[in-house]
């Protein structure tokens, strides 16, 4: 394992390399997390290939300078700064990080060999992620919501008696809303990965031209990401794109699981 820091314009990106393999693969995190996410996969995959693991802005030790706007192109400029050489990649995206790699599969498909997702975000619009940051009045909604929460608290309440959202889910979502320091990095975090949006139409379209198999893996138990979307996108997309549902939540990234994960991503 090796940490480093690269300069992008006015920011310090953080990321880390594991192993040291000829294949290369780009891993990316879920909302919360940082590149260490993936130090578990260092032992059974480091000795076939090179992981490098990137800390979104607002996340682990990458320090954004760039205001509130992360766009997929400086994403991709992140990328041929560590692989100058055009070298074909494997991407693993985990939750949110699934939706990035999604959206980049979709600008760069004749780099990418495969790609490996995991309890993925990305294969369904979710209209209220949609309001908060893709338009002028809904964002300035959910600005003072992160500052006022009892305007979302009480959404969320009648949401619960509707039955629109479970338990287990609305749990996630308070864990984020209840402390006044995670209302906020929310609010920068969703704001600032707004542009990830990779459009499912053309995805499949590039998938097929390309011959790029995709391997999706959900937790049966999920209710944060449904494996329900990711049978959908595999709809009529032949052996190329694959979907794996296993007895366990949305933590995918654990010791228990590696194995099935090395050999998705093999």
């Amino acid at each position: 394992m090796k940490t480093d820091h690269l300069l992008f314009r006015s920011s310090h990106i953080h990321y880390t390399r594991y192993g040291h393999g000829p294949d290369l693969v780009f891993c990316f995190h879920g909302y919360g997390e940082d590149a260490r996410s993936f130090a578990v996969l260092e032992e059974i995959l480091g000795e076939r290939f090179t992981l490098i693991a990137i800390d979104f802005p607002f996340h682990g030790s990458t320090d954004w300078q760039e205001g509130l706007l992360f766009e997929p192109s400086d994403m991709l400029s992140i990328i041929d700064i560590l692989n100058p050489s055009r070298q074909q990649m494997h991407f693993l995206g985990y939750s949110m990080g699934g939706r990035v790699a999604l959206q980049l599969l979709q600008l760069i498909p004749q780099q990418v060999s495969k790609v490996v997702l995991i309890a993925t975000d990305g294969l369904h619009k979710n209209k209220w992620q949609w309001l908060a940051t893709r338009t002028k009045i809904g964002n300035r909604l959910f600005a003072f919501s992160m500052k006022h929460p009892f305007i979302m608290n009480g959404l969320l309440d009648l949401l619960s008696r509707l039955g629109i959202y479970n338990n287990s889910l609305l749990k996630f979502i308070h864990y984020y809303l209840d402390d006044v320091e995670q209302r906020m990095i929310l609010y920068r975090r969703w704001t600032t990965m707004r542009m990830f949006r990779p459009r499912l139409s053309v995805l499949k379209n590039i998938i097929q031209k390309n011959k790029i198999p995709v391997k999706m893996l959900f937790g049966k138990y999920d209710r944060v990401i449904l494996a329900k979307h990711g049978h959908h996108f595999s709809k009529n997309a032949g052996d190329l794109v694959t979907v794996t549902e296993i007895e366990a939540g949305h933590q995918l990234l654990r010791e228990k699981h590696i194995q099935l994960i090395a050999d998705l991503l093999k």
